[in-house]
């Protein structure tokens, strides 16, 4: 009589098998795609954070944090190597990474596909929203660069569109969650953090990252809206509007 592990039939769904050393380039990929959303790409978020937080301060210290990171030796280099190229990578990766991934959120609706899942929809929401963010204040408009006394007042700007404050506050919070669990990712997977227990515990300092950066966005986004709207100057069209 044949055996009952003999005669059963098991399906499994096609997907994307467990990397591990040795497996070809995959592996190589997948290790700098995580390394690099913790350095450089986690480091500029958390730079930006604090740059952008000058604005508690008024306009007279955001434009002189303005003017002290565009006036960096080779910046454009600086940028484009340690910036652009970086998140670059890490996005389009991420979306291989989604394409061939199976999160089976439906029919298994566990933590860590529910957690797959937001990842990848964060990580989606904060890309469109840096392409937006970029585009506006660096690419139409007075050129922030040369005209760095502009830029509180620029943003000011951009914030009296309702639609465009909720949606940079939905991307304040996408990207927050999005570092604070790549964060968790990145300790497990590199073996920083070992055993349920060490991960657990990092899950809340993690946990608590996110909602500082979610707490410190709002409170910066608020300060534009407690100034006076300041001038842009070299500005024209709906710019020039501040100026009156």
């Amino acid at each position: 009589m044949a055996s009952a592990s003999s005669t059963a039939t098991v399906s499994l769904k096609g997907g994307v098998a467990p990397l591990r050393a040795g497996e070809g380039t995959s592996f190589l990929l997948r290790r700098l795609h995580s390394l690099s959303g913790i350095v450089p790409v986690g480091a500029f978020l958390i730079e930006h954070f604090i740059s952008n937080a000058f604005a508690t301060n008024g306009p007279a210290a955001y434009t002189k944090q303005v003017e002290l990171l565009s006036s960096f030796p080779f910046v454009f280099f600086l940028e484009l190597f340690g910036i652009w190229i970086p998140i670059g990578y890490h996005a389009l990766y991420g979306f291989y990474i989604w394409y061939r991934g199976e999160s089976n959120i439906g029919e298994y609706p566990w933590t860590g596909n529910w957690m797959y899942g937001a990842q990848r929809w964060t990580g989606t929401v904060a890309f469109f929203y840096i392409l937006y963010h970029t585009w506006h204040l660096r690419f139409t408009g007075v050129h922030l660069l040369t005209h760095p006394d502009a830029a509180f007042g620029k943003v000011q700007l951009e914030f009296q569109n309702i639609w465009i404050a909720l949606f940079y506050l939905v991307g304040i919070v996408a990207a927050s969650w999005h570092f604070a669990y790549g964060l968790w990712l990145f300790a497990a997977k590199w073996g920083i953090t070992s055993g349920d227990n060490a991960r657990r515990k990092f899950g809340y300092v993690c946990f608590a990252i996110g909602l500082l950066f979610v707490v410190v966005g709002i409170v910066t986004m608020r300060s534009f809206y407690q100034w006076p709207l300041q001038p842009v100057h070299g500005g024209s069209g709906m710019e020039a509007f501040v100026m009156r």
